[in-house]
């Protein structure tokens, strides 16, 4: 029972942690919201069944590597060249020194250095590309808030009925 109490209390502090962490860069939101999810399926009460935890545990990874590649994709789709999805990819480590907002514009500086390099003739081309990059920014922040909030979500109706318990008994 205590131990149920404990990674209980820890799986929702962890998912509310996970959940700020895909808007705060520097928190690795997806896992933690998977470490959430992972201390509640192994609570005793829990009705979670394996075949789920592995398939979140791949859901987790795809959006983690979508974050990771999209903004040097995006910067291509954008019309950007090699050499701007090399620098909104060197933009997303550089950016990681300069804090959340680095992280945030670094992608974009770096798309639009890269195909300055490139072309210093086409401005308007690096700042379009750079725009595709901050768009995978959001997108890939948003993929994160999507998936932290799911899985917060069934780890709450999992535990719906025992904190209601707990809940009774306490008071």
């Amino acid at each position: 029972m205590k131990m149920d109490i404990f990674l209980s209390i820890t799986a929702i502090v962890l998912s509310l942690i996970g959940m700020a962490g895909c808007i705060i860069p520097a928190l690795p939101g997806t896992v933690l919201s998977y470490g959430g999810l992972l201390c509640g399926f192994f609570c005793s009460y829990s009705t979670i069944e394996p075949v789920s935890m592995w398939i979140w545990l791949a859901v987790s990874l795809a959006v983690i590597a979508a974050d990771f590649f999209f903004p040097a994709m995006m910067t291509k789709a954008f019309g950007g060249t090699r050499a701007g999805a090399i620098g909104a990819t060197v933009g997303i480590f550089l950016g990681l020194t300069a804090g959340p907002v680095g992280i945030i514009l670094g992608p974009f500086f770096g798309a639009v250095v890269g195909e300055l390099l490139h072309d210093k003739r086409d401005p308007a081309t690096a700042l379009k590309v750079g725009f595709g990059s901050f768009a995978a920014f959001i997108v890939g922040t948003g993929l994160k808030l999507i998936t932290s909030i799911w899985m917060l979500a069934i780890l709450l109706h999992d535990m719906w009925s025992p904190l209601k318990e707990w809940f009774v008994e306490l008071f």
